[in-house]
């Protein structure tokens, strides 16, 4: 069993989380529930500030929302001294809700419509990040009908590819994010934005993908980008005091994962930034980074009860919980890998190999496949690790399935920060036929 954060083995013999025992968490709050570990998030929040503080680096690490978005989460974030990326007028919402300070939000999207741009607007957020011509537009007519003025940066593809899932791809050539780097498209963007008295054009921003496991990548991506900016302050007389290099830092879903240390990524990126900022006679911008997966992910746990069995004699044994696509549906939409154990035996020799089937009515509603386990029934917990980034900000009703409680963990004690949705909830906004 791998440990993470404060993940542990109690007196009792169950799994512990933050403290608090699992097994006393699933009867208190029910199942599914989603357990984070708060003093793992504040860990990872601050492994990546402290090394820009302690290379005196001027920064901001923007928490990517859209990971795990609550007003408890925007809240612990702003606590950690995080900014804080949106890319929805939802997230953007819940933000305000939270009290999170306006002048640190960022707004991404690559189709922000005119109301959303307005909220942003209105609230004077700290950042909108342009994603192409359509929206560059919509901008600056915006400012002009609300003598509005904003900081921007302009998203572009430097051409760079991540080693990852192709659906979770973002920095190529052919990708639906940002001005292409290579075929004139940022720089004509960029021209139209100075030309802008609404706009105060920052830099640039680029995200080549997710669960990226070296630095190689942020490091072609900035050498490209600041070989352009070199470019740029000769011909037109720009020099960016921004470079955000995006988010995608991986973490250990599996055996098969190694991720590096948030200080290593951001050692390796600063060094590389200063290099190339001396080798091309320019100012050293301030870095802007957006680790979402990485501040969260491994802090989740989700907590099943187990349900029936089937055995096909020769072929595999299925256990089924009382969750599935609709509290974490990446494993259907990525092939994600997780690992598990049953919370009330975390310690228990495994005897056997099941494969973990959700309850959807869908024959791809598999959560694990090919599980060591211990003996299993009904009533046991399952906890599967790793799923506190993109579980809860993708749920789903599917089949009507209620969506799960929240839960924070810290020093002992839990906090109840989401509550599970009820049947009552599934129906509130639906009409009558008549």
């Amino acid at each position: 069993m791998y440990f993470y954060g404060s993940t542990g083995v109690n007196k009792n013999g169950n799994l512990e989380i933050g403290g608090v025992d699992a097994v006393e968490l699933a009867r208190q709050y029910g199942t599914p529930l989603y357990v984070y570990d708060v003093a793992l998030m504040r860990e990872r929040a601050r492994g990546f500030k402290q090394t820009f503080d302690e290379l005196n680096v001027t920064a901001q690490v923007a928490y990517a929302s859209k990971a795990f978005s609550t007003v408890a989460m925007i809240q612990l974030a702003e606590e950690e001294g995080l900014s804080l990326d949106v890319v929805s007028g939802g997230e953007l919402y819940t933000a305000i809700v939270a009290g999170f300070p306006v002048e640190r939000i960022h707004f991404h999207g690559n189709n922000k419509s005119r109301e959303e741009l307005e909220m942003a607007l209105d609230h004077r957020i700290g950042c909108i990040v342009v994603d192409n011509f359509t929206e560059l537009e919509l901008l600056k007519t915006l400012c002009r009908e609300k003598n509005a003025f904003v900081h921007i940066l302009l998203r572009i593809t430097p051409g760079i590819e991540a080693h990852t899932h192709d659906y979770i791809l973002t920095g190529q050539e052919d990708s639906k994010f940002g001005f292409d780097l290579q075929n004139g498209q940022a720089e004509k963007a960029l021209r139209i934005a100075m030309e802008c008295d609404s706009f105060d054009v920052l830099g640039l921003h680029c995200h080549i993908g997710s669960q990226i496991f070296e630095t190689t990548g942020f490091l072609l991506a900035a050498k490209k980008i600041v070989e352009k900016l070199e470019q740029w302050k000769i011909e037109l007389s720009f020099e960016a005091k921004v470079l955000n290099l995006g988010g995608g830092f991986g973490i250990r879903y599996t055996k098969e994962d190694e991720p590096i240390q948030p200080s290593q990524y951001v050692r390796e990126i600063i060094t590389e930034v200063k290099h190339l900022a001396e080798q091309h006679s320019l100012k050293m911008p301030e870095i802007w980074i957006e680790p979402g997966r990485s501040l969260v992910g491994d802090a989740g746990i989700t907590l099943y009860k187990v349900g029936s069995s089937k055995e096909v004699p020769g072929v595999r044994k299925y256990l089924a919980v009382d969750g599935g696509m609709s509290d974490n549906i990446r494993p259907a939409l990525y092939q994600a890998k997780y690992e598990a154990v049953l919370a009330n035996k975390p310690l228990a020799k495994a005897n056997q190999t099941v494969s973990i089937a959700g309850k959807c009515c869908e024959s791809g509603d598999m959560l694990i496949w090919d599980l060591p386990l211990p003996e299993a029934g009904e009533e046991d917990i399952l906890a599967v690790f790793c799923t506190g980034a993109y579980g809860y900000s993708m749920a789903n009703n599917y089949n009507r399935i209620p969506r799960p409680a929240v839960v924070f963990v810290e020093n002992g004690r839990a906090a109840l920060v989401v509550k599970r949705e009820s049947y009552e909830d599934l129906v509130r906004l639906d009409l009558p036929l008549k």
